[in-house]
């Protein structure tokens, strides 16, 4: 199984950099797992509307039809770690073979990636930084493998 975490734009906020960097030299010990940035359009469209239907098309352009899509979106199912680790635990045993969380831009997504998408999950009621949300989320994957593994990085 391959895991892919999507965003819109790049990471420019160096502590957040730098933590993306160190979880994800920790998640290569434990699964297939990338991160892939498309361009941030804001300054190439007119309005919220447009900006979200192109950030849109690069999101399904990106992805195949055999991927299970999760949507990160304030709307979406929230879990607790432990929970989180289980629900990745499923989706191996069922065998998805690429599993893509997608980040949207700062209007949320298109009604074609609601559409698409498989599922929908939350970090939080919260809202947070789009970059921060990555480095929490790299976070919680690598926290979810350990879990899995019986190891001790989480506590409980």
């Amino acid at each position: 199984m391959e895991i892919a975490l999507m965003t819109i734009g790049k990471t420019s906020i160096p502590f957040v950099k730098s933590g993306i960097e160190e979880y994800n030299k920790r998640l290569k010990r434990y699964i297939n797992f990338s991160i892939i940035e498309l361009p941030d359009l804001k300054a190439k469209v007119s309005s919220e509307l447009q900006q979200k239907q192109k950030e849109g098309e690069l999101i399904l352009d990106k992805t195949s039809s055999s991927d299970y899509m999760v949507l990160l979106d304030e709307n979406g199912k929230e879990y607790t770690s432990m929970e989180f680790a289980g629900y990745l635990e499923k989706l191996m045993i069922l065998g998805k073979k690429r599993i893509v969380f997608v980040v949207g831009g700062p209007y949320g997504f298109s009604e074609a990636v609601y559409t698409r998408a498989d599922t929908k999950l939350s970090l939080s009621r919260m809202t947070f930084n789009h970059e921060m949300v990555r480095l929490f989320f790299i976070e919680q994957i690598y926290r979810g493998m350990t879990i899995l593994r019986g190891e001790p990085y989480h506590h409980q």
